[in-house]
């Protein structure tokens, strides 16, 4: 007996959509228009004969019939990637895709990648900074590190760590002329900005510092190089307790003055559900939690 399919190409509009709740959203996820994932869960309407969405003027939401068939076909399609992902692993198993930022790379993982090619010399790691939020559907990423608040629907997510954010800067700073002693101190130094966000602004108000402008000085696109710049000795940069603990141990950094602020996001470990079944994220995600418990950057 034949078995009676509805019609795959238009599975994975309707998934991403119910996921959403958004034909909009769902057609930049794919990489299509809205009109492409409109028809394509019409198509699959009439060949069901059933209603999966109540469209409203600005909205959607799944029916009755629509919520426990997006649930299917989501499992459904998660159980073909997983396949897929096996069948394939002679070719994509020695490679694995990383998105991160440019600070957390630069700072923490590239300096620490030698111990897991050590470990894991069959594994060859690319590292992403592009800056563009990875989605994981057709652009080859299998795991991030992202930094944010750790809702990420549909995705697993692992705490990695918390931050502080606090003033670094050379130690030959703290003799120069004049020395930065004290928070008030730096007003005559120079402030170096990054993306991250929590600011100079916010920093000196919580410090209650007043008189000190917090949007003068060198602003970088990069925390990597925000960081390189308070190294040379170019000013003070707001230093992330992870991102800068390696210069603050070799002695290429210090802290001034202890006031730190906390940061309400964090890092984590993001990835689809099944990714953890491929050998090649389960040893990357085992080491990463292995080396920042044993550089005592993950609390236990």
């Amino acid at each position: 007996m034949a078995r009676k399919l509805p019609p795959l190409n238009a599975l994975p509009s309707f998934e991403a959509a119910a996921r959403h709740l958004s034909f909009s959203r769902a057609a930049e996820e794919l990489n299509v228009t809205h009109g492409a994932v409109s028809r394509a869960v019409k198509h699959l309407e009439e060949q069901l004969d059933v209603l999966l969405f109540e469209r409203d003027t600005r909205s959607v939401r799944l029916t009755t019939v629509g919520e426990p068939y997006a649930r299917a076909v989501r499992e459904a399609l998660a159980l073909v990637t997983a396949a897929t992902a096996a069948a394939t692993s002679r070719h994509s198993a020695s490679t694995l895709n990383v998105s991160t930022s440019d600070g957390f790379a630069g700072r923490w993982l590239v300096p620490r990648l030698y111990r897991f090619h050590r470990a894991h010399g069959d594994i060859d790691v690319r590292v992403s900074t592009t800056g563009k939020l990875t989605n994981f559907h057709g652009d080859g990423i299998d795991v991030a590190i992202r930094y944010g608040g750790g809702d990420y629907p549909g995705l697993s997510v692992e705490f990695l760590t918390g931050e502080e954010v606090f003033p670094v800067c050379s130690p030959k700073l703290l003799t120069g002329s004049p020395p930065l002693l004290q928070p008030e101190d730096l007003k005559h130094h120079t402030l170096i900005h990054d993306g991250f966000p929590i600011n100079w602004a916010n920093w000196l108000a919580s410090a209650g510092i007043e008189g000190i402008d917090p949007q003068a000085g060198l602003t970088f696109d990069s925390y990597s190089f925000a960081v390189d710049s308070a190294v040379q000795g170019e000013g003070v940069v707001l230093g992330r307790t992870m991102l800068v603990a390696g210069d603050l141990a070799s002695g290429r950094l210090v802290r001034p003055f202890g006031h730190a602020v906390k940061s309400r996001s964090s890092f984590y470990l993001v990835y689809p559900p099944e990714a953890i079944r491929q050998r090649k994220v389960k040893v990357f995600r085992d080491w990463i939690f292995a080396e920042m418990t044993a550089t005592g950057d993950h609390p236990r």
